[in-house]
């Protein structure tokens, strides 16, 4: 019987670091001390590093990581802040925490947010934009610096899935006023639990955010704002700095998955209804997901399933279309590019120890659905 591929394993990449990680962990037992310690310190510096920020504050998850850099900024009730419906939840749920309102506007082409609906959308209580560099692929940066430079706005860059993007050269998260990572444990770097960082080139943001997640307090007994508990612990830090010094050829095997697939499909692309995923102009893509589009997106998971191939989709709800969020401000003109990605989008096995044979079984999988 032929084994089944999953559409991601952590035990594999788990199996190859297990005596690093050990030996990480018993370090900080040994140490005995499990907050705000030197292997956290450690893993802001040689994060701030690899992003290519002089500041990083690690905190416990991306979603903290966006609503942190929000507060700091003094984004809060009465407020908007804009952002993409063709995203994660956690991307709202952060600027709800804030207090402020969410405004939703639709993608471009590489679902990623449209700069025209940003312009169009602004209104007198927006305070800030938060681009999604969706799958990893980035978003449109230097037309949404612009439109944020000449409405001065703050911009938030949600870059939980794009550890070691770029655009035009510059990495992802050191565009706007902060970057914000996830490190869940299926990110490109990831923790064995929930875990987040923040990057910016402003040292005063970098110390407010680091106040404001702990409990609002600059020095120990000191208060000097309502804040909450958001901190990166000794354990996964010590974890996390095990693995970051291999995010670069996990990033060169992620570029290579993603030709691999490329190339098996490319007669499909644009044959019938079937879409590869594009790369922007002058950008790199970190390729956390590799995601096809096809108006027979159902049908082909389903094949794909029987198959003993596991897939997922990534989202097939947009976050306008979620209960908690129903009545939120709409951009003008709508969110028809947002409503069609959701309804066609397919992510396909895709981590760095799939294996090379595998992607091909995926690849003949479906090929063999359209009839190639």
């Amino acid at each position: 019987m032929t084994e089944p591929i999953p559409f991601g394993d952590l035990r594999r990449q788990i199996a190859a670091l297990r005596e690093e990680i050990d030996a990480a962990i018993a370090r900080v037992l040994d140490r005995g001390w499990f907050i705000l310690g030197e292997e956290g310190e450690a893993f802001e510096r040689e994060f701030a590093a690899v992003a290519g920020a002089p500041f990083a504050v690690g905190v416990g998850s991306g979603t903290d990581a966006i609503a942190l850099a929000l507060m700091g900024l003094g984004v809060g009730p009465g407020d908007e802040v804009i952002t993409v419906s063709a995203t994660a939840i956690p991307t709202a749920s952060a600027i709800r925490q804030t207090g402020a309102d969410v405004v939703f506007v639709d993608v471009d082409d590489f679902r990623t947010l449209d700069a025209r609906a940003l312009e169009a959308a602004i209104g007198e209580r927006t305070r800030a934009v938060v681009p999604v560099h969706l799958y990893g692929q980035p978003a449109a940066m230097g037309e949404i610096l612009d439109i944020a430079g000449r409405r001065g706005l703050h911009v938030v860059e949600d870059a939980s899935q794009a550890h070691g993007a770029a655009y035009d050269g510059r990495p992802v998260g050191t565009l706007g006023v902060a970057g914000c990572f996830s490190l869940y444990p299926s990110k490109n770097l990831g923790a064995l639990g929930d875990a987040g960082i923040l990057v910016t080139v402003d040292e005063k943001l970098a110390g407010t955010v680091r106040a404001l997640g702990n409990y609002g307090q600059p020095t120990r007994d000191q208060a000097e704002a309502p804040g909450r508990n958001s901190r990166l612990d000794e354990l996964q830090a010590a974890i996390l700095r095990v693995k970051i010094g291999r995010l670069e050829a996990w990033a060169a095997r992620r570029d290579a998955m993603a030709a691999h697939y490329d190339r098996a499909l490319r007669d499909l692309d644009g044959a019938g209804d079937f879409r590869l995923p594009a790369v922007r102009e002058r950008c790199r893509h970190a390729w956390h997901l590799y995601a096809v589009e096809t108006g027979r997106r159902d049908a082909l998971r389903k094949h794909l399933a029987e198959r003993g191939i596991e897939t997922l989709i990534h989202y097939p709800t947009p976050v306008h279309r979620q209960p908690a969020y129903a009545g939120a401000r709409l951009g003008p003109g709508g969110l028809g590019r947002t409503e069609a990605w959701a309804a066609r989008t397919l992510s396909l096995p895709f981590y760095p120890e799939l294996e090379d044979g595998e992607i091909e079984r995926v690849a003949g999988a479906v090929r063999e659905f359209f009839g190639k």
